[in-house]
């Protein structure tokens, strides 16, 4: 299948029917297996936000419903009867302090896709946001039936836990975070698979604050995950993206909104054509990028994180750029490509500058991105800046110390100038086999404004020289916002707009 877009959104009432089909797919061991219409409108009437469907190219995907209740009402022997209040959801109330999912699932033409961590990620941000203390629910056991005669339930969550006995359901719930209470028995009537028994499972919102007189300030944070490339040689396109996958599963897994990979990461391909002249050897590189650009975009959405893919040759009406693209976690792909050629670019290997300069927007609002040399020209990132970027991106591949302490220098500035974050990453190791690609050196950081809200130096992480490894740090959107207005000094308020003007073409 071939994925367009990918989109969360609240259920409405027109979705009932589709809603309707999708259960009835996605259950087909279990009778009544889906809700009727009046439950379905009560559940939105009462709790609009707790409702929301996955819709994949338009189709709905996958579900999850949930209510708000005062948890210590039921304990932890409730029934799924009990807890909704014998389905009619009059168990749902505002004042609640737990959000108690009811329903879950993914069409089974759609796992794979990790579309259910989405949900889970939705109920999660909706609890933060609500400030309540927890999630929790009552989770089936559908294997159970399998291994009933020789186990009880509480011996067979061991082992499941263990890894001794395969249970998709109980250990996607486990990797999500949540954690066994106890057996609920008896607790889905005409669940055989599981005969009848539950376990329930909670997570615990660490950010809960019991409710006060004082109003809470809720802060929009992003976290970052920086790859810091080490130059090998790969046999193949495949290793190459699976060693890119490696790093993504490694930042996803920490709730990375971000991954950045560096300026031709992917020039280790190009062992095949060493025997090439250099102008031929970057074009036959250019031939991999569409290909690497759509498994990027594949990963980005089965991980659940927006890539910024770093850069790669790429032929256009038969000229070379530098471009990369900003492969989204709904499916949609932007490209960027640099403007400024680098003299070694243009003298090697025949590379034309590029056109297009525009902040992008994401589910974690407006960023830009600027490949390597073009991050030591101010103007561009003014540009980004007066668009509203929160923070920049600068993949990038340095062979010197001095080469790297240019563009180190110069992402700082701008971090500095245009109050916004900035994120490097580079490319570290030898790649003696390749021409023009010998030596690298890099130092992946990311840079902060200097003021009271930031680091006194300007850096908020930065990895080891060299090394490879990935770099996550957290940004807080909010504190841009609070710098702009309340800033020691307002470097973008404060421009001298009445002598200069800046403006795109």
């Amino acid at each position: 299948m071939e994925i367009e877009n990918i989109e969360l959104s609240f259920l409405s009432y027109s979705d009932y029917q589709e809603l309707k089909n999708a259960m009835i797919e996605a259950y087909t061991n279990l009778p009544n297996t889906y809700w009727a219409q009046q439950h379905i409108n009560s559940l939105i009437t009462k709790f609009p936000e707790g409702q929301v469907v996955i819709k994949v190219n338009g189709e709905i995907a996958g579900c999850a419903l949930s209510i708000i209740v005062d948890y210590d009402k039921y304990g932890l022997n409730h029934t799924y009867k009990e807890i909704t209040g014998n389905y009619t959801f009059n168990t749902h109330t505002p004042k609640g302090d737990v959000l108690y999912g009811i329903e879950v699932f993914i069409k089974t033409e759609f796992r794979g896709l990790r579309l259910g961590r989405r949900l889970y990620d939705y109920r999660k941000d909706l609890c933060e946001r609500l400030n309540l203390r927890g999630i929790a629910f009552g989770g089936r056991i559908p294997n159970y039936h399998e291994h009933a005669e020789d186990l009880t339930p509480k011996e067979y969550i061991n082992k499941v836990r263990l890894k001794e006995i395969n249970d998709p359901v109980l250990n996607f719930q486990i990797s999500n975070d949540f954690h066994p209470v106890k057996i609920l028995k008896a607790y889905l009537e005409g669940d055989e698979a599981s005969n009848e028994y539950a376990v329930l499972l909670e997570w615990d919102n660490i950010y809960y604050e019991k409710p006060s007189t004082k109003p809470l300030t809720v802060k929009k944070i992003v976290r970052l995950g920086l790859i810091q490339w080490q130059m090998r040689l790969y046999h193949n396109l495949d290793e190459l993206m699976q060693q890119a996958e490696f790093f993504i599963d490694a930042v996803s897994g920490y709730r990375c909104d971000f991954a950045l990979f560096p300026e031709f990461f992917n020039a280790p391909l190009m062992k095949d054509y060493n025997h090439l002249s250099e102008p031929e050897a970057i074009r036959e590189l250019s031939k991999y990028t569409e290909d690497i650009v759509q498994r990027f975009s594949d990963l980005a959405i089965s991980y659940n994180i927006n890539i910024i893919t770093g850069s790669m040759p790429e032929l256009v009406n038969d000229k070379l750029y530098n471009a990369g693209y900003l492969c989204k976690r709904d499916g949609a792909k932007e490209r960027y490509e640099k403007i400024h050629i680098t003299p070694d670019e243009s003298r090697l290997w025949g590379m034309q500058g590029g056109s297009q300069i525009k902040a992008f927007d994401t589910d974690c609002g407006k960023i830009g991105v600027l490949i390597c040399y073009d991050c030591e020209f101010p103007e561009l990132s003014r540009l980004l800046a007066d668009e509203g970027m929160d923070i920049l991106f600068v993949p990038f591949l340095t062979d010197t110390q001095n080469g790297y302490s240019r563009v180190r220098s110069c992402a700082q500035a701008r971090a500095i100038e245009n109050e916004c974050y900035v994120a490097i990453a580079g490319c570290v190791g030898n790649l003696p086999k390749v021409h023009n690609m010998d030596i690298q050196f890099a130092q992946s950081i990311v840079f902060t404004p200097c003021d009271f809200a930031f680091p006194t130096n300007g850096i908020k992480a930065e990895a080891t020289p060299n090394t490879e490894m990935i770099l996550i740090a957290e940004v807080d959107i909010d504190l841009l916002r609070e710098l702009n207005q309340f800033g020691s000094v307002q470097n973008l308020r404060d421009r001298r707009k009445d002598l200069f003007e800046l403006k795109k073409q």
